[in-house]
């Protein structure tokens, strides 16, 4: 059984903001180092503190007003001075601030298809002249808590989902980390389960009602 009080204290401390201003203490010592011989106004504030306000900046999606209003609301008189927003804005993009775009995008995605008719003619055409119309496939991997496409590839009619299964989420893990993906018996292959076991995402694919539990198949598809 669930231990729910437990279970809601962990969502609570989840949405604490936790910010580390222990770049305060080499302040003045990293100042005279980024001084010494320089031109002109000398920097009141050590880059490592501006570095911290970039990653917040970018992580929380704040402005740069808000984020000197962060600043002051949480280091009160622990930090010797607070930069304004529009020195904030000019030190850091001097800065080589790089993130992670991963970061908290563990997603599960289901994926399909659907067909889209190249031709509207009617079927008094296609019975006449013996006309096969064909059609598209249109493949997706969506999202499934925020409804939304992350990957897309169009093919023939003639394509099989399941051959289709790598490129959607081979595309999906540029900017997600996966951690399961849904389908139903079309992608059913041990081709598709060790691509998907082999970058540790947990398959949820319906295996067909003829499938057998052979030493060959995949281990997550004999289970």
């Amino acid at each position: 059984m669930r231990d729910w009080s437990s279970y809601n204290e962990c969502l609570v401390r989840r949405g604490q903001v936790l910010l580390d201003f222990d770049v305060i203490d080499n302040w003045y010592k990293e100042l005279e180092i980024m001084n010494k011989g320089k031109v002109g106004e000398p920097y009141a504030h050590p880059s490592s503190f501006l570095q911290l306000l970039g990653y917040m900046r970018i992580y929380f999606h704040l402005p740069y007003r808000q984020t000197e209003g962060v600043v002051k609301a949480h280091a009160g008189n622990k930090v010797p001075s607070i930069p304004h927003y529009s020195t904030i804005n000019r030190r850091v993009n001097r800065l080589d601030i790089r993130i992670n775009e991963k970061v908290g995008n563990d997603i599960v995605i289901a994926i399909d298809s659907t067909g889209i008719k190249v031709s509207n003619r009617g079927e008094w055409i296609r019975h006449k002249w013996h006309i096969r119309k064909g059609y598209l496939k249109i493949h997706v991997a969506v999202d499934i808590k925020k409804k939304k496409i992350l990957s897309l590839e169009t093919t023939s009619e003639e394509v099989h989902d399941g051959q289709v299964l790598k490129k959607l989420v081979d595309h999906t893990l540029e900017n997600n980390t996966v951690k399961r993906a849904l389908g139903d018996g079309s992608y059913d292959s041990n081709s598709n389960f060790r691509y998907l076991s082999k970058n540790h995402i947990q398959a949820g694919i319906k295996t067909r009602r003829n499938s057998k539990v052979r030493p060959t198949n995949c281990k997550a598809r004999n289970m």
